[in-house]
C-alpha cells in the first residue's frame, strides 16, 4: 500500500513537471511570421538636361576666310549682309570648339531668327549703335567684345577679320529650346536625285556637292572648298535653301553707308531640303519668334533632317 502511494505520487510529480516544461517551452518560444515585401516606388531616370545654346557671328568675307571651330556646329546658318556678300551664325549646343572666329558685328536678321533656339548667348564684335538697344531687348545674352572682352582676341591677320571668342568665358545660354528646329529621322517616300546645288548673291555664292563615300554635301564659297583653318573640309549633312522675304533694313552697317539687308523668318514658304544625295520639295512653317521652324513635304508630311552638321541658306524668295 505504502509503496503504491508514493509511486502514486512520483507519477503526479513527474506529469506536472512534464506540463510545466511543455508550457514553458511554448511560452518561450520565437515563431517567425513572414512580411509581405514593402514595393518600393518606381522612379524613372531623369532626362538628360538639354544643352545650353551659343550663337557665334562668324565672317565670311574672303578676307576672314578660312573660319575656326564651325565644325562643331550643331546648325549653320548663312544669311545676306550689305554689299550681296553673306554672314555665318553658327550655332553651337552639344559640342563647344575652343575658339571659334573670326567674329563679325550682329544684324537684324540674327534678332529674328535666334529666339527660335530659346535664349541663347550671342557673341558677336558690335553693331550698328541704332541697333543695340534692340539687342538688349532681344531673348539673347549679350556677348558682345565691348561687354565681355576678356573672351575675346585678336589673332594673326588684319582686323576687322581677325577677331576670335573663347566660348569656355562666355556666359551660358538658355537649355535647347523644344521649339529649336532641329528633327532627326528617316526620310520621308521620293525626293528627286541632286548631288549639287549652289545658291548666288549679287557678291558671293554658296555651294554645296553631295559625296557619297562620306555621306554629307561638302561645302564651298565663291567656287572654292570651304574648310577650317586646321585643314577639315566643312560639309552637311542636310541642306535647306529656305527661301524668306529679304527687305531692306532700318541701320547703316558700314561706312560706305550700305544698309544691311532684312531676312524675317517668321512666316512660311518653300524649301529645298538636300539630304541622303536626293532633294525634297518642302515647305517651311514659324508661326512667331518664339516657335520653331518646320519643314514638311508638298504633301504635309514631316521632313526630318539626316543625323549630322545642317546647313540652312536664307535665299531672298
Amino acid at each position: 500500500m505504502w509503496r503504491s502511494r508514493v509511486l502514486g505520487i512520483l507519477v503526479g510529480l513527474v506529469a506536472v513537471l512534464a506540463v510545466g516544461l511543455g508550457l514553458q517551452g511554448t511560452a518561450t518560444r520565437s515563431i517567425p511570421v513572414p512580411h509581405a515585401p514593402v514595393p518600393r516606388p518606381v522612379v524613372a531616370p531623369a532626362p538628360p538636361p538639354a544643352p545650353p545654346v551659343l550663337a557665334v557671328k562668324v565672317d565670311n568675307a574672303p578676307a576672314a576666310r578660312p573660319p575656326t571651330g564651325i565644325a562643331a556646329a550643331d546648325v549653320v546658318f548663312v544669311e545676306p549682309v550689305e554689299a550681296g556678300i553673306t554672314r555665318i551664325i553658327a550655332v553651337f549646343a552639344a559640342h563647344l570648339p575652343p575658339v571659334v572666329g573670326p567674329v563679325r558685328s550682329a544684324r537684324q536678321t540674327d534678332l529674328r531668327l535666334l529666339p527660335e533656339f530659346g535664349h541663347p548667348t550671342l557673341a558677336y564684335s558690335g553693331a550698328a549703335p541704332e541697333l543695340l538697344p534692340a539687342i538688349a531687348r532681344a531673348p539673347v545674352n549679350n556677348a558682345s567684345e565691348a561687354t565681355l572682352p576678356a573672351a575675346f582676341f585678336r589673332g594673326p591677320g588684319q582686323a576687322p577679320h581677325n577677331l576670335f571668342v573663347r566660348p569656355s568665358r562666355l556666359p551660358a545660354g538658355a537649355p535647347w529650346s523644344p521649339a529649336a528646329p532641329l528633327v532627326f529621322g528617316q526620310p520621308p517616300a521620293g525626293g528627286a536625285p541632286d548631288t549639287a546645288a549652289e545658291v548666288r548673291y549679287s557678291a558671293a555664292r554658296v555651294g554645296f556637292d553631295w559625296d557619297a563615300a562620306q555621306q554629307r554635301y561638302l561645302v564651298s564659297m565663291d567656287g572654292s572648298p570651304y574648310a577650317t583653318s586646321d585643314g577639315e573640309r566643312l560639309g552637311a549633312s542636310t541642306v535647306v535653301l529656305q527661301r524668306v522675304p529679304v527687305s531692306a533694313g532700318s541701320y547703316v552697317e558700314d561706312v560706305a553707308g550700305n544698309v544691311s539687308p532684312y531676312a524675317d523668318t517668321v512666316g512660311s514658304g518653300e524649301a529645298l531640303v538636300l539630304r541622303d544625295g536626293l532633294a525634297h520639295q518642302a515647305r517651311w512653317s514659324r508661326p512667331s519668334p518664339e516657335a520653331g521652324t518646320t519643314y514638311t513635304t508638298s504633301s504635309g508630311q514631316p521632313l526630318p533632317f539626316a543625323p549630322g552638321q545642317v546647313w540652312i541658306v536664307l535665299v531672298p524668295a
